[in-house]
């Protein structure tokens, strides 16, 4: 009997230590895990909406941004009026204006989208140096006569044309017909 207890005892001592080896190595490996470095991905910046309930906010802080010497790649603030009037869709508008500041550190471009529809633009301005801008303007698409909310996407574009940064700003466009 006592050499089968030794037996017995001797296989129970083998499974503990094969346990307690795996529990060893799975902390090990878990250990290893967390104190490895890891990529942080860049957090994504996003693009401010601008709209009649904080245009004014937005605009002083553009204004003390233009006080300030020229801003990081990725930042810029521009001047516009918000509601363009066309004598009718085909017409040039007789209001709209949109500047890019001098202390910009890039040239700018926009698509205007109606909203809810940002696949088709309506209009697709053409590269606005620093210190330039873009008034009066013919839509690229015709429309009807009526009021339309738009979206406007400002595109911060490096010497390629290639985008650095995005500027979401709310505009109307009325048709008059």
């Amino acid at each position: 009997m006592d050499s089968q207890n030794n037996a017995n005892k001797s296989s129970s001592t083998k499974v503990l230590l094969i346990i307690g080896i795996i529990v060893i190595l799975a902390l090990v490996g878990v250990i290893i895990f967390l104190l490895l470095p890891k990529e942080k991905e860049p957090e994504q910046r996003r693009s401010v909406v601008v709209n009649e309930e904080n245009v004014e906010e937005i605009i002083e802080e553009m204004e003390k941004q233009a006080q300030e010497p020229a801003q990081d790649v990725g930042y810029y603030a521009v001047t516009q009026n918000s509601e363009w009037h066309f004598k009718d869709g085909t017409s040039e508008s007789s209001n709209a204006y949109i500047k890019n500041l001098e202390e910009n550190s890039a040239d700018v471009y926009f698509d205007l989208f109606i909203a809810g529809d940002e696949e088709n633009p309506i209009y697709q301005s053409p590269v606005i140096p620093r210190g330039g801008y873009l008034e009066n303007f013919k839509l690229d698409k015709d429309l009807d006569p009526g009021t339309y909310d738009c979206v406007m996407i400002y595109h911060l574009v490096d010497e390629n044309q290639n985008t650095l940064s995005t500027l979401r700003v709310t505009a109307t466009v009325i048709v008059e017909g």
